[in-house]
């Protein structure tokens, strides 16, 4: 390895050594200063990656530091910091001080970058593996609800098998292109015959749990609704930001999705169907935006099924949609007290008696139903679009129908803020700074890129070129 290499993967060793330093300091001064040690790791590890590398390519440990790899690594350390201020003052109400948590944030954060960074089908795999193995973690984290620990374990069983899956997948384009290689065994596989065939299906039936589209999407509700607020916030942002760098870097070296047209057409297909549908009748609020996740990962592949211009609004969406669960999650977190906000019915009145967090909540449910001038309807307006452009006119316009329906849940969460009575009287506590500090950047982040979308979108499009 050379000095090169290392100034190469810097970022990605400065996330793996926080996480070991802030376990370190664990043993030393135990739930003390590991927040704010993660805070500053997210922080150096988006500054190191902005600048460019003396050389984008690190062979022989299998990473690229592109322009690419960088957007996203920026992206995933911003989703960590603020799922990290976020989970500070819920896990002291909660009982769960330590300094695991932030340990681990830190490791699966590692992960993403490591994904996003892949250069060959190897790394990509151990670093898909490793932010999954962070999530098992993190799910089951609250050892004081047997919901979060039943939740962890059904992540466990179901990740296994995706695992199994998108392993098996990489080994049978391995044994038809002779490489590991991304960009030449995605290219090479055209001619992979059969077998190349079976590894695609096994890759895209893997890839399908991690992204939670239909029907491989069954666990996500029990893991929204048993898992601690702040890790669903990290796990619907920064993981579903993952799944999607993965997908951009193995479909455009296709040059034309060919054989996976179909079977990525009935993905989101079903995805947009049945994610909303289940999502209209949900009176839990935790599983309503676990089926409306479906729904909105199933508008994702209708982008990437468009090609183009839908990998470059694949690119848009994912950091939208970041922006849009950690504000709704995070509202919700600082809206839990002991225990955990469950019901729709639970939010009454509390716009009025918690104001801050009513404001970003409803902000995060208008933009998620796709409402101006929020980044939502840019984000989908540009799907669609690509979409009609890309010549899948029917699955557009199935995804605007579905769109449309979608506003009756998301509004139902406004409407119970601020327009129905509480069952109690009273004011209820302000957030704390870190959590005021965290929902006021993602909410500022809906509004911002809503109004001013263009800058996004032009660095979407140089980072796929």
């Amino acid at each position: 390895m050379t000095v090169a290499d290392l100034w190469t993967i810097m970022p990605l060793l400065i996330l793996a050594c926080g996480s070991v330093l802030v376990l370190l300091l664990g043993a030393v001064v135990p739930g003390r200063y590991g927040t704010a040690i993660g805070v500053a790791v997210c922080a150096g590890a988006a500054l190191w990656a902005i600048q460019a590398p003396p050389q984008p390519m690190a062979p022989t440990l299998g990473v690229a530091f592109t322009p690419f790899a960088r957007f996203f690594l920026v992206f995933f350390a911003a989703t960590a910091c603020l799922s990290l201020l976020l989970a500070h003052d819920h896990a002291a109400r909660q009982g769960q001080e330590g300094e695991e948590y932030p340990a681990t944030i830190l490791f699966g954060t590692f992960g993403m970058g490591v994904v996003a960074s892949a250069a060959n089908f190897l790394t990509l795999f151990l670093g898909l593996e490793a932010l999954t193995f962070a999530f098992y973690i993190l799910v089951a984290y609250d050892h004081n609800r047997t919901a979060s620990g039943e939740a962890g374990l059904k992540y466990l069983l179901m990740g296994a098998v995706s695992a199994a899956f998108v392993a098996f997948g990489i080994a049978l384009l391995y044994g038809a292109t002779g490489t590991l290689e991304i960009g030449r065994a995605v290219a090479a596989s055209a001619a992979g015959g059969g077998i190349a065939l079976a590894g695609w299906g096994l890759l895209l039936a893997g890839l399908a749990f991690k992204i939670s589209l239909a029907p491989a999407h069954l666990w996500t509700p029990d893991i929204y609704q048993g898992g601690p607020t702040p890790v669903v916030a990290f796990l619907a942002s920064g993981s579903k930001g993952a799944a999607i760098a993965l997908f951009l870097l193995i479909l455009p070296p296709l040059g034309g999705l060919g054989t996976l047209r179909a079977p990525l057409w009935g993905l989101a297909f079903l995805s947009m169907t049945v994610g909303n549908l289940a999502a209209l009748v949900q009176p839990n609020v935790k599983r309503m935006l676990a089926y409306s996740s479906v729904a909105q990962m199933g508008y994702v592949a209708l982008a990437l099924l468009s090609g183009g211009r839908g990998y470059e609004a694949a690119a848009f969406y994912a950091v939208a949609y970041g922006a849009m669960v950690l504000a709704a999650f995070g509202a919700i977190a600082s809206l839990e007290g002991e225990t955990p906000l469950e019901q729709v019915d639970d939010l009454r009145g509390l716009g009025y008696h918690r104001p801050f967090q009513g404001v970003v909540l409803a902000v995060a449910m208008l933009a998620l139903a796709g409402i101006p001038p929020t980044v939502g309807f840019v984000g989908k307006f540009a799907i669609f679009f690509a979409a009609l452009k890309g010549g899948e006119a029917p699955l557009a316009i199935i995804g605007i129908l579905t769109a449309a329906a979608s506003a009756y849940y998301y509004l139902r969460v406004a409407v119970n803020l601020y327009m129905k009575p509480a069952e109690q009287e009273g004011t209820g506590e302000p957030p704390t700074a870190a959590e005021a500090m965290s929902l006021g950047v993602a909410a500022l982040a809906i509004l911002a890129l809503g109004i001013w979308p263009g800058p996004l979108f032009d660095l979407a499009a140089a980072i796929l070129r």
